[in-house]
């Protein structure tokens, strides 16, 4: 590549850099290891890294691949997905435990000794949900009628008055899907079940290219301004993936998502917040025990193995909100029981 034509490239990728709070965490305080960092990627993985920035990661893309002879910027002394995620996404990033591998990126996926290069795509990562208290024990909550010995799916209706239980049996969805989602607007699901075959799923409003659960596709009889307006902040919404041990969910979107599940915390507790580019392991399998269900007051039974994810709108003692059937648009995500 002509050297104009890669001076070019870096002048696209410094302009899209962040602001810090502060002088020392600020890109000035970078540069000399970013420049650093330029220099010894090879062409096409400079142009890669543009279209990555620039773009914001609205897609999947491939690995932007550091030479593994020197992996530490110079004098910053930081892995260059530490250097790079810092300088483009987060300013106040300081050590690689604090990221972690989206599922697409082959460096997270025990490859990383196969490649020729180590991973730095700012945008194969996420930042990791901290919750504010240490996750409990699973606990069953005894404040209910236990379930049925065979486990059921649990979809419900409202009339108004009573809930009215229209169960599915787990025979009916053991088609091969690890989830199926269901999409709600308060106390009303809108449109069918969606059944997910693959490793991950998007779930989104606006995603400019890719796949997945689109909801700006379900059609409603009628949607008030809150539901609208909440619609309006799921754009890029979320990926859900299933991972060794458990799933995981990773904000895509401009907005904070809140999320339930039992082996986060119990009902009645704290929803745990994911910002805006950053992951939560919503569901541990180890932690996740009995069959037993939960009769939750208010919003009627509640699957010990479904996760609940309301867009932009928590919920909960934390909040004016005090149950998810009060957020105007939120995600059921029902599991299939491991084997």
């Amino acid at each position: 590549m002509f050297r104009s034509r890669r001076a070019g490239l870096v002048r696209r990728l410094w302009r899209q850099r962040c602001a810090a709070a502060s002088p020392e965490d600020g890109p000035a305080a970078l540069k000399p290891a970013v420049h650093a960092l330029f220099k010894k990627l090879k062409d096409e993985e400079l142009e890669l890294l543009v279209q990555v920035v620039e773009s914001r990661g609205a897609w999947e893309s491939g690995c932007v691949l550091a030479p593994r002879g020197d992996p530490r910027g110079v004098k910053q002394g930081l892995p260059p997905q530490v250097l790079l995620c810092r300088l483009f996404r987060w300013p106040d990033l300081h050590q690689s435990h604090e990221l972690k591998h989206l599922c697409y990126c082959a460096g997270g996926q025990g490859a990383c000794g196969d490649l020729a290069g180590l991973c730095c795509n700012p945008h194969h990562f996420s930042r990791l949900a901290v919750s504010e208290t240490p996750p409990p024990p699973y606990l069953k909550a005894s404040c209910g009628p236990s379930w049925p010995e065979e486990p059921q799916l649990m979809e419900f209706s409202y009339d108004g008055g009573d809930w009215c239980d229209t169960s599915l049996s787990w025979s009916t969805i053991t088609d091969g899907c690890w989830c199926k989602l269901a999409y709600w607007e308060y106390r009303t699901r809108v449109g069918r079940l969606y059944a997910v075959h693959e490793a991950s799923v998007n779930v989104f409003c606006e995603l400019p290219r890719g796949s997945g659960f689109c909801l700006a596709q379900l059609p409603a009889a009628y949607r008030s301004c809150a539901v609208r307006r909440a619609r309006g902040k799921i754009g890029r919404g979320l990926q859900l993936s299933q991972e060794p041990g458990g799933v995981w969910a990773y904000n895509r979107s401009e907005h904070p998502i809140f999320v339930s599940s039992p082996t986060l915390s119990p009902p009645g507790l704290p929803v745990l917040k994911v910002l805006p580019g950053y992951s939560a392991k919503v569901f541990d399998y180890e932690r996740a025990g009995g069959t037993g269900g939960w009769q939750l007051p208010g919003e009627g039974p509640w699957d010990p193995h479904s996760i609940r994810i309301s867009f932009a709108k928590g919920w909960g003692p934390c909040y004016s909100r005090r149950f998810i059937t009060s957020c105007p648009c939120w995600l059921e995500v029902l599991l299939n029981q491991p084997r």
